[in-house]
């Protein structure tokens, strides 16, 4: 049986990173995307022949062409695209928050899934194959002002009509929505939170379930 492929944009740590070996310890090829050059060749060299390390920017939509138009020819097919990468703000709300720090979330949070979704879709089709999202508990409430929440309520919404687009020829559309993760995202460790395995799994889940199931959105919050 050929291996299957995954494409994970912000590969180089954190969710992207443990989703990266939990799918190679199933058995699927990965391509790790990410600016982080050498923290991607050093993941890819840890994983092995079933990795390869794509460096590029996610807010650009040539770079993640050509990483996918790569790992589609060196290993085939892409069986399934992971719209992982994303930021945050260091100044929260609207009225104090920075305009700058917002186009720079806008551009890889919003357009950045978009650019992930656009060059994905051939390859997708090809393989009737699933899109997944990292949103976020941020997505599915209200945050006093959060610029970021809102950017999450955009990929939480824009995965749901996907979703009912790629249905149309059997594909899959997954939102893995996270409360807290204890990852480089935070400036201190947050070691009773969601680890980021706990994603990963979430994200194997989605995609080992029966072709019939579509799993639309997997929630997770930590127990404490």
């Amino acid at each position: 049986m050929t291996a299957k492929t995954l494409f994970i944009t912000g590969a180089s740590s954190g969710i992207g990173a443990a989703t990266a070996r939990a799918a190679v310890a199933k058995g699927w090829n990965v391509g790790l995307f990410a600016r982080s050059k050498d923290k991607i060749d050093a993941l890819a060299q840890e994983l092995g022949k079933a990795a390869m390390a794509l460096p590029g920017d996610a807010t650009s939509l040539e770079d993640q062409q050509k990483a996918m138009a790569a790992i589609a020819e060196s290993f085939g097919s892409i069986d399934a695209v992971y719209a992982n990468a994303g930021t945050g703000l260091n100044t929260s709300g609207t009225d104090a928050g920075d305009p700058e720090e917002w186009q720079a979330l806008v551009q890889l949070n919003i357009l950045g899934v978009l650019w992930t979704a656009k060059a994905a879709m051939p390859y997708l089709k090809d393989s009737t194959g699933h899109l997944l999202m990292t949103g976020s508990a941020a997505g599915r409430t209200h945050i006093k002002g959060s610029v970021y929440g809102a950017s999450k309520w955009f990929v939480h919404g824009y995965a749901g009509n996907l979703a009912e687009e790629m249905r149309e020829w059997g594909g899959r559309c997954t939102v893995i929505a996270p409360g807290m993760v204890d990852t480089s995202f935070f400036k201190e460790a947050k070691p009773d939170k969601l680890k980021p395995e706990d994603v990963a799994d979430a994200v194997m889940h989605a995609l080992t379930a029966d072709p019939r199931v579509t799993t639309r959105e997997i929630f997770l919050m930590p127990t404490h």
